[in-house]
């Protein structure tokens, strides 16, 4: 302010200044303009003293002192941390990237008590109830006599048939296992979740999420699809284990017969034949599976309807397919 009152007082003398030389007036007005300038100057560096550091960008001050800080409370720094910390825990728990926990079940979980147990009555009954089927009476009783005479119900075939479908579940779960542990070493975390996922759990947690029906139905079925793909992968090596083996197990054998007049040439084109109906089936099965799983979830509960679905259109998958076959293309598989 000092600086300003120093211009004026200069500038009024100026005005009042009308006698006197050329020379003097010219001198002392040169005089005036540099007192001028200088009381200007001064002015300004005691504005810019006086203002506060945002406007001192007005005058291309290029060094800020700041004392603010003497303002300030002792507590001061540690709530802006505290409240950063709690900031940045929040925003992290809210924006934090999703986690994929890949749980793997034992290797040789077809081995425990409760799931081999369920396999071997499983096979038990599958061939031993035909067994059990009541026969048509015969209306000629001397022929039911000569038919229970000569009849007689064999008891071992069963039980090989039996002890061979539990020696091929059992490798099919432990093939899924061993696969399963493939899957998690090669892919990405994100797709061995996706694999590995239990099923009926998300059908049931995309339940609480109140889709529509079609785009329920259509989630189920995609995770049912990824979820049954390493079961069917898992049955579709045994079987064409169990082909090659019976045809390397045949080859093998013709050789160190006298009888050499068998094609080998046909016995491979036998052997690429079975292989696809093989693959034709396993297709079909996690195809079938799927929509079945999709269908009975929309229309059961989640996870129950989830299981039932999955299992009844494994089965019934490759049935429909052979009939298709049988019917359209004349083909028996």
């Amino acid at each position: 302010m000092a600086g300003i009152a120093i211009l004026l007082d200069l500038w009024r003398k100026n005005q009042n200044l009308s006698s006197g030389l050329h020379s003097s007036h010219a001198f002392q007005s040169s005089g005036a303009f540099f007192s001028a300038s200088a009381a200007a100057t001064a002015a300004a560096a005691s504005f810019a003293g006086g203002t506060s550091f945002a406007s001192r960008a007005l005058f291309g001050s290029s060094v800020a002192y700041c004392d603010a800080g003497a303002a300030l409370s002792e507590d001061y720094i540690s709530n802006i941390q505290s409240s950063l910390e709690r900031n940045y825990k929040h925003d992290a728990l809210r924006y934090s990237t999703k986690q994929y926990n890949v749980e793997l079940k034992p290797l040789f979980s077809a081995f425990e008590l409760r799931t081999f147990a369920l396999t071997s009555i499983r096979s038990f009954l599958m061939f031993y109830l035909p067994l059990l089927e009541p026969r048509a009476e015969m209306e000629d009783d001397e022929d039911l006599l000569e038919e229970n005479q000569e009849h007689h119900v064999d008891l071992v075939v069963p039980l090989k048939k039996s002890v061979k479908q539990i020696i091929r579940e059992t490798t099919v779960v432990t093939t899924r296992r061993i696969i399963e542990r493939i899957a998690v070493h090669y892919v990405s975390q994100r797709m061995a979740w996706k694999l590995l996922k239990d099923v009926p759990r998300s059908a049931t947690r995309k339940a609480g999420r109140n889709m529509p029906t079609l785009v329920y139905f259509y989630c189920v079925s995609r995770t049912t699809f990824r979820g049954h793909m390493l079961g069917v992968a898992a049955s579709w090596l045994v079987q064409v284990g169990i082909e090659l083996y019976r045809f390397f197990s045949s080859t093998f054998k013709v050789q160190h017969e006298e009888d050499n007049d068998v094609d080998k040439t046909k016995q491979v084109g036998v052997l690429g034949q079975k292989i696809f109906i093989a693959s034709v089936k396993c297709t079909s099965s996690l195809i079938f599976a799927s929509i079945g799983a999709g269908i009975g979830a929309t229309l059961v509960r989640p996870s129950l309807g989830q299981w039932i679905g999955c299992a009844a259109g494994d089965l019934a998958g490759p049935i429909i397919v052979a009939f298709c076959a049988d019917q359209l293309f004349q083909v028996k598989l």
